[in-house]
């Protein structure tokens, strides 16, 4: 009974992949991708994604730091409201998006006033980026710095390191790993974003048109295209998926050497 169990499970999730690389002759996926609404899509993802990780690493890495760092009152509100993103319906982060900056949003008029319109442009693909990955690179990066050993900070702050020197030599190369990991998550989830992506951006080829978008559309106008486009994408989660798993592995094997290398004066006394 529980080998069928597995087996249906198994089988569940593996027959939807087998049927995607199926349906269409593997030979003819370079030439559908070669389509210019596929290339204009893979532009506008490359584009937007390689803006929003950037923001996400500069603004989430002193952000997840200091969380990680510090006690204060109304932490666990700040880590949960952190969090949030990542349960939230994706239309619903679309939605709070719009609300925000948005024409007559809570920010939307004075940006207006500024110059400065956001909704259905291709920065706001970005923020939608960085509104539903952030989370996901800001949970492993706090999870880093926290399995930081403090008595190596203050070490280093014994033999004269001001703070700044200290983040730079010691926390972050201890750290790299997980930040790693979480910039990994927070890739993948971004390339694979739609809902709060077409509700605050619209989807508008060559300008906000995604990967996902763009499939959403080729299933009306040519399957084929599609399929290819979701082949494409399934190779790319793979590799993300391969990547983020190395990289696990990579951080537990340095943590045991590590464990090793530090009790071993002890076990030779």
């Amino acid at each position: 009974m529980l080998a069928l169990a597995v087996g249906i499970a198994l089988a569940f999730l593996a027959i939807p992949l087998v049927a995607l690389f199926t349906e269409v002759p593997l030979g003819q996926v370079p030439s559908l991708l070669r389509d210019p609404a596929v290339r204009d899509a893979i532009a506008v993802t490359a584009r937007t994604n390689a803006i929003a990780n950037v923001l996400i690493i500069a603004f989430g890495t002193p952000t997840a730091w200091v969380l990680a760092s510090r006690r204060f009152p109304g932490r666990s509100l700040v880590v949960t409201l952190t969090e949030l993103p990542l349960v939230l319906p994706p239309a619903v982060a679309g939605i709070a998006l719009l609300a925000a900056f948005g024409a007559g949003g809570l920010l939307g008029s004075d940006l207006a006033d500024a110059g400065i319109v956001l909704p259905f442009t291709e920065w706001a693909v970005v923020l939608a980026v960085v509104f539903v990955a952030s989370p996901f690179y800001l949970r492993q990066a706090i999870a880093a710095f926290e399995s930081v050993d403090p008595g190596l900070i203050d070490t280093a702050r014994t033999l004269g390191a001001g703070p700044a020197r200290r983040f730079a030599r010691v926390v972050l190369p201890l750290a790299a790993g997980g930040l790693v990991a979480g910039w990994v998550l927070a890739f993948a989830r971004g390339v694979g974003e739609f809902g709060a992506t077409i509700v605050f951006a619209g989807n508008v080829r060559g300008e906000t048109q995604t990967m996902t978008l763009a499939i959403y559309e080729q299933l009306e106008t040519n399957f084929d295209v599609a399929l290819a486009l979701g082949i494409l994408m399934v190779v790319l989660s793979a590799a993300v998926l391969l990547a983020y798993k190395m990289i696990v592995s990579w951080r537990r094997s340095t943590s045991s050497s590590t464990s090793r290398f530090a009790t071993s004066p002890s076990t030779s006394v």
